[in-house]
């Protein structure tokens, strides 16, 4: 039998066994360190341990914090000793809930208890180490939900208990260390002593759990706090407490209780608030006559751009739309990746020059005609559409370098308003699931890429790894130059997606290398109730991304 072993994805070698060994036996000689791989993926089909009996051809993926799935396996592996940590110091009492990521890290709160104070973080830091010193086995065990819901009755999990009660499964996936228990949709590493580095850092009214980043897995540095970004978090947050949803469950009541109508009004108002009073200052602001808008792949940026225009015109301001893309170089200036392929995410695929040269004009009055890009021949041309500033106008222009000083340098920075947008979720499984920022993103691009570009599934999960690494480079390091940050993130919009998402995940092939990723999706989609595209207002930024919107894209 042949066994074809990858570490991370990336072929390593070939081994021909003359009957089934457990897979610690089999990577034995290969040179690959075990103490490093978080899981094992077999057949890009299931997660297993080193204890696993492959038989028949297998093919055996090592995965370690240095994939981008054995990276989740790592943070949720560290959150899941986090909570067996606070446990043991604080008991049942307590309510930790891990609530979004900031930096490189989670930041998560305690309730049930006095403050949480530096002090405490420093008990919590010692007794994580103490756990991951003991090397301590994390066992995943299929129990029965009635089982389950005694389980953590006893620990006072009611966020865990409510979707146990709403999932009518007969069994449910448990994992246990010593005597605690908990839940996670996503698979953890086998071993406490697996979670080699981490960090926690007081930050009031909570703490934030930071995970090691780069090609060495190391904190290296002390945390910078991104102000802005957390401020936005912090205040939306403050929404969910008005509206008193906070997990996955919050909404299904809603939607059992046929009120969900008038949640869903309730914050699309909340948006078209923000978004009016954005527009309303920066129309206070006579300076201002450039607005840049950019942020991270599928936030609903060309939406946003279209209902803070509406919102200026209210306001008696007259927006000129300027397309970022439009200035792109000539195909033959365009700079290369190392491995020779264009690279249209550079700033330096933008001629620079000739943008700041007409933006300039147009803020001294001049008369200039927008150049057309035609992406097919890889040329500017002439568009014969001119445009001249008067004195209520002002510029709008959206891309992923907008917030980049270089991109319009010589323009004063009392001209310009920068804008930051990102689907910034904060609900949550329960309190130790969180639904990452990025789920809710590639969502979004998966049912956009299927209804515009014709793109299965398979190949947006493919290529999403390629989106986040352009993002980590050339969105994330400048959101705090913002003017202004927008969290286009709708609590309820999980339960709209699921419809148009979860048919196209199913058409992932078994054999592919994102069906896990795929299953992934699904098993996170499976917590939600349906939300009929109907009660969807015409002008959301989620019909960007399904359909029916009001605006033309």
């Amino acid at each position: 039998m042949k066994i074809d072993i990858r570490l991370d994805g990336h072929k390593h070698s070939l081994i021909e066994l003359d009957k089934p060994r457990p897979i610690s036996h089999i990577l034995k000689g290969t040179g690959i360190d075990r103490s490093h791989v978080l899981s094992y993926k077999i057949n890009h089909r299931e997660y297993v341990n080193e204890d696993y009996l492959p038989e028949g051809e297998t093919l055996i993926n090592c995965i370690t914090a240095k994939h981008p799935e054995g990276y989740r396996i790592y943070q949720d592996s560290a959150i899941f000793i986090m909570a067996k940590a606070l446990h043991t110091l604080l008991g049942e009492a307590h309510s930790l809930v891990a609530e979004h990521s900031i930096g490189d890290g989670v930041f998560c709160e305690v309730f049930g208890a006095e403050r949480f104070t530096e002090e405490d973080c420093s008990r919590l830091e010692a007794e994580m180490q103490r756990i991951i010193e003991s090397d301590l086995p994390i066992e995943r065990i299929e129990v029965k939900s009635s089982e389950a819901i005694d389980i953590f009755n006893s620990m006072r999990r009611k966020d865990i208990i409510r979707n146990i009660k709403s999932s009518f499964t007969e069994t449910v996936p448990v994992y246990r260390c010593g005597k605690y228990y908990d839940f996670f949709i996503r698979p953890l590493a086998d071993r406490t002593g697996l979670i080699k580095e981490f960090d926690i850092v007081y930050q009031s009214p909570g703490f934030i759990l930071r995970f090691p980043t780069g090609s060495q897995m190391k904190i290296s540095e002390p945390f910078k706090l991104s102000k802005k970004v957390f401020a936005l978090h912090q205040e939306h947050d403050k929404w969910l407490d008005i509206l008193r949803v906070h997990n996955i469950y919050d909404i299904n009541r809603l939607i059992d209780a046929y009120d969900i109508s008038q949640f869903i009004l309730v914050e699309e108002a909340l948006h078209e608030k923000k978004i009016a009073e954005i527009a309303a200052d920066i129309v206070l602001h006579e300076d201002i006559k450039i607005i840049l808008i950019a942020g991270p792949s599928s936030s609903g940026k060309t939406t946003f751009a279209k209902r803070l225009s509406v919102q200026l015109q209210a306001s008696k301001a007259k927006p000129i739309v300027i397309g970022m893309d439009d200035y792109f170089l000539n195909r033959d200036r365009t700079p290369r990746k190392e491995d020779g392929d264009y690279d249209f995410e550079s700033i330096h695929s933008i001629d620079l020059e000739y943008l700041n040269m007409q933006l300039s004009q147009l803020l001294n009055g001049e008369q200039i005609e927008l150049p057309h890009y035609d992406f097919t021949r890889g040329l500017r041309r002439p568009s014969n559409n001119y445009v001249k500033m008067e004195k209520d106008n002002v510029i709008i222009m959206e891309g992923i370098h907008g917030l980049n000083d270089e991109l319009t340098a010589s323009i004063p920075e009392n001209r310009k308003a920068k804008i930051y947008i990102s689907a910034l979720n904060q609900l949550n499984i329960d309190n130790h699931n969180r639904i990452p920022t990025t789920d809710c993103r590639l969502l979004r691009r998966i049912i956009r890429d299927h209804q515009y570009r014709g793109y299965s599934a398979e190949e947006t999960l493919s290529r999403w790894q390629d989106v986040r690494d352009g993002e980590e480079k050339n969105i994330f390091p400048y959101q705090e130059n913002s003017t202004y940050m927008f969290n286009s993130s709708l609590t309820y919009e999980l339960g709209v997606l699921k419809k148009h998402a979860c048919k196209m995940l199913l058409s992932v092939p078994s054999t592919s290398s994102a069906y896990t990723e795929a299953r992934r999706l699904l098993r996170l989609l499976a917590h939600c109730r349906d939300i009929a595209d109907a009660l969807v207002p015409y002008n959301s930024i989620i019909r960007e991304f399904t359909n029916g919107s009001i605006f033309r894209y």
